[in-house]
C-alpha cells in the first residue's frame, strides 16, 4: 500500500492544543482531487493543505487546499502552517517564499524561530449589507450592534471573501452558532485589538478558532469603516478561539492609500504536534 507523510500542526499559536490544527500532506503531486478530498475527509480538520512542485513561474512550491467539503482556493492558516512546516523540514530556508495557490502568487516570508507572516491577495470590498438577519440568526438583538451608517456589515477579503459584523465585547459570548446564512466573522473592535468568532454554517467545522484569511478580510473592512487610517500602514491584533478552549493570536496590518485597503498581512507561530504516514486513497475520480 503505497503511503505521504503528513504532518500535523497548530497555527497561530506558540503552545500546542491551541490555536487552529491544520494537515499538512507532502508529496502530493501524484494525488488526484478525489484523493486529496478523502485525505481531507480523513483528517476531519478545517483544512488540509497538499504540497506539490510549482508551476508557475517564481514560485517556490504550489498547494492545494481542501475543506472536508472540497476544495478551496485559498486559506490563512494552511499557508502560513504549511510555509513553517516546510522550514522546519529544511525544503526551504528560513527568509521570503512564494506560494502558488488558486489566489495566485503569495509572497510569506518565514522565520527560523517558527512564524511566518502572509501577504494576501487583492483586497476585495462588497457593498454594506442589512445587519438584522444576522443578528437574529447569532441569537442576538439590535442592542449586541456596535457598527453604524459608516461601520456598516459587509463582505470583505484578500483571497477568501467574509462578512464582517461589528458587535459589543459582551455579545461574543452570548450568541449562537448560525445554522445557516453567509460565512460571517463576528468581531468587537477596540484600541487596534479584535476579538473575533468566524463560523462557517454548514460545514463540518461550523466554527473556527483562528482565521488567517479572515484577519485579512478585516483590515479591508477596517480602512473602509474608518476604525483604520486610510492612507499608510496600520497594525491590529486578532484574538479567537477562546470561546472554543483553543485560543489564538493572529499579528496583522493592513496598508491603504485613499481611502482603501491596498494589502493586508497576516502572521502568528506554528507548533508541530504529530507526523506520520497515511495510506493513499484509491482513485475513485
Amino acid at each position: 500500500m503505497s503511503t505521504v507523510a503528513y504532518e500535523i500542526v497548530d497555527v497561530f499559536t506558540d503552545r500546542p492544543f491551541a490555536g487552529n490544527p491544520l494537515a499538512v500532506v507532502y508529496g502530493a503531486d501524484s494525488l488526484a482531487a478525489d484523493q486529496m478530498h478523502a485525505l481531507a475527509r480523513e483528517f476531519n480538520l478545517a483544512e488540509t493543505i497538499f504540497i506539490l512542485n510549482p508551476a508557475a513561474v517564481g514560485a517556490t512550491y504550489r498547494v492545494r487546499i481542501f475543506t472536508t467539503e472540497g476544495e478551496i482556493p485559498f486559506a490563512g492558516h494552511p499557508s502560513v502552517g504549511a510555509a513553517v512546516s516546510l522550514m522546519r523540514r529544511g525544503d526551504v530556508r528560513p527568509g521570503t517564499v512564494v506560494q502558488e495557490c488558486g489566489a495566485g502568487l503569495l509572497p510569506i516570508e518565514v522565520t527560523a524561530a517558527g512564524s511566518a507572516t502572509l501577504t494576501g491577495g487583492t483586497p476585495v470590498l462588497g457593498e454594506p449589507i442589512a445587519h438584522e438577519p444576522l443578528l437574529t440568526g447569532l441569537g442576538l438583538t439590535a442592542a449586541d450592534y456596535a457598527g453604524g451608517e459608516a461601520a456598516a456589515a459587509r463582505s470583505a477579503g484578500c483571497g477568501l471573501d467574509w462578512v464582517f459584523l461589528p458587535v459589543r465585547r459582551d455579545a461574543l459570548a452570548r450568541l449562537r452558532r448560525p445554522t445557516d446564512g453567509p460565512d460571517v466573522c463576528v468581531f468587537a473592535w477596540a484600541e487596534g485589538v479584535a476579538h473575533a468568532r468566524v463560523f462557517v454554517p454548514g460545514d463540518a467545522v461550523w466554527e473556527d478558532p483562528a482565521t488567517g484569511s479572515a484577519a485579512l478580510g478585516l483590515g479591508v473592512w477596517l480602512v473602509a469603516s474608518s476604525r483604520l487610517p486610510g492612507d499608510g500602514v496600520s497594525s491590529y491584533l486578532v484574538h479567537q478561539g477562546h470561546e472554543m478552549n483553543r485560543p489564538s493570536l493572529l499579528e496583522c496590518t493592513v496598508t491603504a492609500a485613499g481611502g482603501a485597503a491596498v494589502s493586508a498581512t497576516v502572521s502568528g507561530h506554528v507548533v508541530p504536534i504529530a507526523s506520520g504516514r497515511i495510506a493513499v486513497p484509491p482513485f475513485v475520480g
